[in-house]
């Protein structure tokens, strides 16, 4: 990237100083040409015996070297800032290009380990099944930890075809009155089924919207699981849904190391991802944020961050009823 922008800025400055010594070249040659004019009309007409033509002559070739003077300046400065509009658009292309190039590289390398992680588990869960004789009670729990594993390995599939849905505007959203309580009570619970893990929750009953009950529970889903890959095993989850000026709000408490102000923006990003893939210790793919904002955002509704006291973050959305 660095000798990138030192070889652009290179060209950039050569570019520019050529534009230059070209605009000083032409100048040049306008006033050898001007100089001439004056001789020829020194030669075709006598300034002392016809004044008033010669005088007027001379002001008609001032006034067209004047001219080509701010011809050249007009035009060598709409080149100029021509050049400079099309060299920042290429540089912040390019910029972006790399910036996303380095996101997929990321999300490759998260996704690869979030894909062999829960089939790492399942397998081995299942030749552990397959080559022990185990008790009811031990078969019963590894049977639940390959449905939990195959749980978490579905959500990342599914996060996975929804933004390649929304990519190519294949998914076609469904507008219906159900009952946003419920939803958020079957996601907790679904979610402290899968992770031995507390969880509070204060939730209003009744609380119903309208719009597509799939996407808002993708978007539930993947705000429970950002707090429980950051929240500590031993500290509880928050949940709560309330009703203010007619609209839901629904907030998700964890405590983990929260999010720094300058990233909030940022964590909405496609791939996006705090911190370096190789250095950052929870996984993941830098979809899920993604993917929750734009159901929002579909929704007509707005997610927020704030910061958890001591620590952690707060996750609200807020959605018409």
């Amino acid at each position: 990237m660095r000798v990138f922008t030192t070889i652009y800025i290179i060209l950039l400055v050569y570019i520019i100083a050529a534009l230059v010594f070209w605009g000083i070249s032409l100048q040049k040659q306008n006033e050898q040409l001007f100089e001439q004019q004056v001789i020829v009309l020194n030669n075709l007409v006598d300034s002392k015996k016809y004044p008033e033509a010669y005088n007027e002559q001379l002001a008609k070739l001032e006034k067209k070297r004047v001219s080509h003077i701010k011809q050249y300046i007009g035009e060598g400065a709409t080149f100029l800032i021509v050049i400079l509009i099309g060299a920042v658009v290429v540089y912040t292309s390019f910029v972006r290009r790399i910036k996303l190039s380095r996101q997929q590289n990321n999300f490759m390398l998260s996704v690869t380990h979030e894909l062999k992680s829960p089939i790492a588990a399942m397998k081995l869960n299942l030749q552990t099944l397959e080559r022990h004789q185990l008790n009811e009670e031990k078969r019963n729990e590894l049977l639940e930890r390959c449905i939990n594993e195959a749980n978490r390995l579905n959500d990342l599939c599914n996060n996975m075809l929804f933004a390649s849905q929304l990519e190519g505007r294949q998914y076609k959203a469904t507008k219906e009155l159900f009952d946003l309580s419920e939803l958020v009570e079957d996601a907790v619970e679904d979610y402290a089924s899968r992770y031995p893990r507390p969880f509070a929750q204060e939730i209003i009953p009744g609380c119903k919207i309208t719009g597509d009950k799939v996407m808002l529970r993708m978007a539930v889903n993947n705000l429970l699981e950002n707090a429980v890959k950051y929240t500590p095993s031993d500290k509880p989850i928050m949940i709560t849904l309330d009703t203010k000026n007619n609209n839901a709000v629904l907030s998700i408490i964890d405590q983990g190391p929260g999010i720094p102000d300058n990233e909030k923006k940022n964590v909405f990003n496609k791939f996006y991802r705090v911190g370096n893939e190789e250095s950052r210790k929870a996984k993941g793919t830098g979809l899920g944020l993604y993917l929750t904002n734009k159901v929002v955002l579909q929704h007509k509704g707005r997610i927020t961050i704030k910061n958890n006291t001591p620590s952690g973050s707060i996750f609200e959305i807020c959605l018409p009823g």
